[in-house]
């Protein structure tokens, strides 16, 4: 063992944390480098006629700031579109499985069976049990 005295040192009493985007701002820079910035808290002042990045302070040019709300609105019409595809396919679904519960309604009740819209026939489920041909619906 070593008779040297024991030296605090600064660690012990936990570590000193700076933030960065505080000595950027005491220097008169931005919190944020302007290399990183998406822009996307802009803001248009209508009095100067300028765009600029609320999150870094730096002016935004207007072709720019109009791409940016273009692929916004690009993206948002492309969400559109494919809720309404969703939404067309989950009605047909639906459709197809309210026909198969009336279907199976008849059958569970064991006193009534559908009849075929064409020739009045009694389907009953052994008709099915192997499989049907199918048409189109015209």
């Amino acid at each position: 063992m070593s008779d040297k005295p024991i030296e605090p040192r600064e660690y012990i009493s936990g570590f000193k944390v700076v933030d960065i985007g505080d000595i950027r701002v005491a220097r008169g820079e931005t919190r944020r480098p302007r290399s990183s910035c998406n822009h996307r808290k802009m803001v248009y002042d209508k009095a100067e006629r300028r765009v600029w990045c609320e999150d870094c302070e730096s002016e935004v040019e207007s072709f720019d700031a109009l791409m940016l709300i273009a692929e916004q609105l690009d993206g948002q019409i492309q969400r559109l579109q494919r809720r309404e595809r969703e939404v067309k396919e989950a009605e047909q679904f639906v459709l197809r499985s309210r026909a198969a519960k009336v279907m199976d309604g008849f059958w569970r009740g064991r006193s009534l069976a559908p009849l075929c819209p064409h020739c009045d026939q009694a389907l009953l489920p052994e008709d099915v049990v192997n499989g049907l041909a199918g048409s189109s619906p015209e």
